[in-house]
C-alpha cells in the first residue's frame, strides 16, 4: 500500500470573503448552499466583493482535497486525482497540494482551459456560502484517474459534488469499479445539502450498493432519506454503508457502525467561519481509521482538527496547530 486514501474531486482556488446579509439578499445569492454559476456570474461577483469587502484569503481548495491535505498534515500518505488547467491558478493550485506534502499527477498533463475557482462568503454568524464555477474540473474524466495510483491505496475517498457533471459522475463509477476489483475501500461525503437536493438520483447511483464510510451532516441525512424524523434517516443511511459519520455541527457528532453507536462531543470553540470543517473532519477521521484508532478516538481527534478550522479563516491547519494534534493524538 502506497496511500492511506486516495482522494477524487474538484480542484478549486477558494477565494474566501467576509460578507454581509445584506449583500447575499442584493445578489440573491441563497445562503448556506453551494451554487454553481457561469464564469460572466463570477467575474461580476469577484468585482463586486472584491471593491465592496476585499479578499481575505486565497487556498487551494475543493472538498476531498481538502480532506486528503488534513490526512497528510498528520502524517498520513494522501493521493489526490483532479483536473487543472495551465493558467496560474492551475500552477497556484498544484504547487499547494505539492506543499501540503499530497502526491499528484497534474504535473503530468497540462489542459488548456480556466481552473476552477470557489467563492467562499463567510457572514458574521460564521456561516459559509459558495458560489462556484467550475472551469475545467466540470470535465474531470476517467483520463485523470491515474488507476495505478488507486490500486495502491486502502481507500478511495469521493466527493459528492463530482455528482453535478455526467462525465465526473461515470469517472467516479469507474473509480469505484476498480477499486472494488482491487479490494480498495470506499468512503464519500454527501458534501452539501444541494447536492442531495439537486442531484439526488446522481448520487444514488455513485453510492450503488453501498460503501464502507458515509459522511453526512443532519440537513444532508434528511434530505437524501425524505424523512422528516433524524432517527428514520439513520435507519435507511446505515444501510447503505458500514459505518455512519453524522456530524451536528455544536453538537459534535455520531459514528454507527458494527461496533455500536459512539457520541463524539464537541470541542468547545468561538465559530468565525465554519468552511472546511467538515472536509477537515472527514480528513482527521479518515487518518485515524487508516491507522488503527477506534470509531471514539478516530471521532475524538476529527472533532478537535474541525474545532480549530472553524476558529478563524481558512480551510486548513497552520503548521503549530497540526503538530499539536499529532503530538496529543498521533
Amino acid at each position: 500500500m502506497s496511500y492511506h486514501v486516495y482522494g477524487i474531486g474538484n480542484a478549486l482556488v477558494d477565494m474566501e470573503y467576509e460578507v454581509t446579509e445584506d449583500f447575499l439578499q442584493q445578489q440573491s445569492i441563497e445562503k448556506g448552499l453551494m451554487t454553481l454559476i457561469d464564469e460572466d456570474q463570477q467575474q461580476q461577483l469577484l468585482g463586486a466583493m472584491t471593491e465592496t469587502f476585499g479578499i481575505k484569503k486565497r487556498t487551494g481548495g475543493g472538498s476531498a482535497a481538502n480532506s486528503i491535505v488534513a490526512i497528510s498534515q498528520l502524517g498520513g500518505k494522501g493521493f489526490y486525482a483532479c483536473k487543472v488547467a495551465d493558467d496560474e491558478s492551475g500552477e497556484f493550485y498544484m504547487n499547494d497540494l505539492h506543499a501540503a506534502g499530497v502526491t499528484t499527477r497534474l504535473d503530468q498533463v497540462k489542459h488548456e482551459g480556466v481552473t476552477g475557482k470557489c467563492m467562499v462568503m463567510v457572514t458574521p454568524d460564521a456561516e459559509r456560502t459558495m458560489n462556484t464555477f467550475l472551469g475545467i474540473t466540470t470535465d474531470f474524466s476517467v483520463n485523470e484517474l491515474h488507476f495505478d495510483d488507486l490500486k495502491q491505496a486502502e481507500y478511495i475517498y469521493i466527493e459528492g459534488y463530482l455528482v453535478t457533471s455526467d462525465v465526473s459522475r461515470n469517472a467516479v463509477l469507474e473509480a469505484r469499479k476498480v477499486a472494488a476489483e482491487n479490494n480498495v475501500k470506499t468512503a464519500m461525503t454527501f458534501s452539501d445539502p444541494s447536492m442531495v437536493t439537486y442531484f439526488r438520483d446522481g448520487v444514488k447511483e455513485i453510492i450503488g450498493d453501498g460503501v464502507d464510510i458515509l459522511f453526512s451532516n443532519e440537513e444532508e441525512a434528511l434530505t437524501f432519506t425524505g424523512k422528516d424524523d433524524l432517527e428514520a434517516a439513520i435507519t435507511e443511511l446505515t444501510g447503505l454503508c458500514e459505518t455512519l459519520v453524522l456530524t451536528k455541527g455544536a453538537n459534535g457528532a455520531e459514528i454507527i457502525s458494527a461496533n455500536g453507536r459512539t457520541q463524539v462531543a464537541a470541542v468547545k470553540t468561538t465559530a468565525i467561519d465554519t468552511n472546511g470543517a467538515g472536509d477537515m473532519f472527514a480528513g482527521a477521521f479518515l487518518y485515524g481509521i487508516t491507522h488503527g484508532f477506534s470509531d471514539a478516538a478516530a471521532g475524538e481527534l476529527a472533532s478537535e482538527a474541525a474545532s480549530i478550522i472553524v476558529s478563524r479563516f481558512g480551510a486548513r491547519m497552520e503548521a503549530e496547530e497540526q503538530q499539536a494534534l499529532i503530538k496529543k493524538y498521533c
